[in-house]
């Protein structure tokens, strides 16, 4: 296949943003793939599955040379344009559109090819690496046209601008292979949450219906978590997971996803970053307390001080999850316990079919519980509203963030806030956001990114709800600091104006405000008062934080 077919797709999808539009065209275009289905990947700007942390490690320096020497255009010239229309892929696409105009040479470039040259330079590192990874991006461009340029810059640089989220995707895998059959679109979903992977979701929807429900989750492969619905008191708690539940203390941690495959063990996040050079120690202790061969453990990692065994808050365990170098420092300066709540793989089967009782019955059969090393969460079952909100309150009193509560009988379903745990803490008016853009401080911040906007998400999109300048720390002792959040979006600057610079929305922030109210200020049609940011959560994920439908509910409490 022409790789130039992928870009009469990608050019049509940037032509509609309605979904139903972009799931038509995306459906009849997955039906030629059937014979690579590994190209999917490419749709959404990538060559690799979602759990597969590879990137391409591509620089803006380093695509501004490989367009000069693709074109013949200078440097400076590249960077000039690239300056005037702030999109590296259309300044690729106008240079080497004018050098084919003006060169006999012609040929097509193959789809095998841009996904070999794209996979060579996720697996291209060490000495000499950025040189051959030149030559990877030249050798593509200089067979590309204008268009097919464009497109290939913007993978490089994660901003493919086609707007295929996940839910489309899904969606025209079900309307490519059972166009008729409306529960499709849940059974594709459930698969995909197993396994991460798109191109094995697209191979068994070819297969058929009966391949699908066959899919599970693979230990040593990270997964996504099931989620907790969030619930502001009991009687609201009951009537969604029913009059007898079991009820759980609610951990001041960071969910961790313990897989054993039968050779190693992997600790993932729920964002399915793989932790477990961070926390060698976490593995030690499974290894020495978790019984069986093969497992997948849903659990709570929770930090406390190694002198007054004191339980720590998340914002110190997250300077672990973060750091790369002098580990075994701060595993003697932040050591952790485990807290484990759920099971969902053993000796080569799938539990999560299980009801949840049965599940805990199976963890307490396979774990040894040793002191500020392992435990399993603590629970109780009951129906009795007053000895639950003890418990509740109990659990304030020690210092966890409050309390969950489950579905007895419910099976575990990857992904989705589906109802069958529910999770009850302190009233607090606080967010999970997304930095989208920063103002430049003064004074004794000049220089750094002071000043941070934050965003909800509406589908594939973000809508500002806020700027937000304080919360954050001089110290790193004392938590996330100003620094800590420059650093982490200088990289991801993609456009400068003035003060203001727009970056890439990957970093994630807790905020906490007063109230929220309407205001035409910020493009979600709200704005936080008085809003500070609290911590970096570098375990979630763009799915994690609020929707505009979370922001229209806060707004509405005020209204009431």
């Amino acid at each position: 296949m022409n790789y130039s077919e992928f870009i009469e797709v990608y050019e049509e999808l940037s032509e509609t943003t309605k979904k139903l539009g972009k799931t038509d065209i995306l459906a009849d275009f997955l039906k030629k793939l059937k014979e690579h289905s590994e190209w999917i990947y490419l749709l959404r700007g990538r060559v690799v599955a979602d759990y597969d942390e590879r990137e391409f490690g591509i620089s803006t320096q380093l695509v501004i040379k490989a367009i000069s020497r693709a074109s013949g255009i200078s440097i400076e010239k590249v960077v000039e344009k690239f300056r005037k229309i702030g999109d590296l892929g259309e300044v690729a696409e106008e240079f080497i559109k004018f050098k084919k105009q003006n060169t006999l040479f012609s040929s097509k470039l193959k789809v095998d090819k841009v996904f070999t040259n794209l996979t060579r330079l996720m697996d291209t590192d060490g000495k000499g690496s950025v040189d051959k990874k030149l030559d990877f991006i030249s050798e593509l461009l200089t067979s590309a046209s204008g268009k097919e340029a464009k497109y290939i810059i913007r993978t490089l640089l994660n901003d493919l601008r086609v707007g295929v989220a996940d839910a489309i995707l899904r969606d025209s895998i079900a309307k490519a292979f059972f166009e008729n059959e409306d529960e499709m679109r849940d059974i594709i979903d459930e698969a995909y949450d197993k396994v991460n992977d798109f191109a094995e979701v697209y191979e068994r929807a070819i297969k058929g219906k009966s391949a699908l429900h066959e899919v599970d989750i693979k230990p040593g492969r990270p997964m996504k978590v099931m989620l907790p619905v969030k619930v502001l008191d009991l009687d609201e708690a009951l009537r969604i997971c029913g009059e007898t539940v079991a009820v759980e203390h609610k951990y001041d941690g960071f969910r961790v996803v313990i897989s054993n495959d039968g050779r190693k063990i992997d600790l993932f996040t729920r964002r399915l970053d793989n932790v477990t050079k961070q926390f060698s120690d976490v593995v030690s202790v499974v290894k020495d307390n978790v019984k069986g061969k093969s497992y997948v453990l849903d659990s709570e990692v929770v930090g406390y001080d190694p002198k007054s065994g004191k339980y720590k808050p998340f914002e110190a365990i997250s300077q672990r999850i973060r750091r790369k170098y002098d580990i075994d420092k701060l595993i003697r300066d932040l050591p952790v316990e485990i807290n484990v709540f759920d099971i969902l793989f053993y000796n080569g089967k799938s539990t999560m079919g299980m009801p949840f009782l049965e599940r805990r019955k199976l963890l307490e059969k396979i774990i040894k519980i040793q002191d500020k090393k392992i435990r399993l969460s603590t629970q109780f079952v009951s129906n009795d509203k007053d000895k639950i909100m003890k418990f509740y309150k109990d659990a304030l009193k020690i210092g966890e963030e409050g309390i969950m509560i489950k579905n007895i009988s419910a099976h575990y379903r990857p992904g989705r806030r589906v109802g069958y745990m529910v999770k009850i803490k302190p009233v607090v008016n606080d967010l999970d956001l997304v930095i989208i853009g920063a103002e430049y401080g003064t004074g004794k911040r000049a220089g750094g990114l002071t000043s941070f906007i934050v965003a909800c998400r509406d589908g594939k999109d973000f809508l500002e709800v806020g700027k937000v300048s304080s919360g954050l720390k001089e110290k790193e002792s004392e938590g996330t600091t100003y620094k800590e959040i420059n650093n982490l979006l200088t990289p991801l600057i993609i456009k400068k104006d003035g003060t203001i610079v727009h970056v890439k929305p990957k970093v994630i922030v807790s905020v906490t405000y007063q109230n929220m109210q309407k205001s035409p200020s910020y493009s979600s049609g709200f704005a936080m008062r008085f809003p500070r940011i609290t911590h970096y959560r570098p375990e979630r994920g763009i799915y994690d934080i609020a929707t505009i439908e979370d922001i229209k509910k806060e707004a509405g409490k005020e209204r009431r």
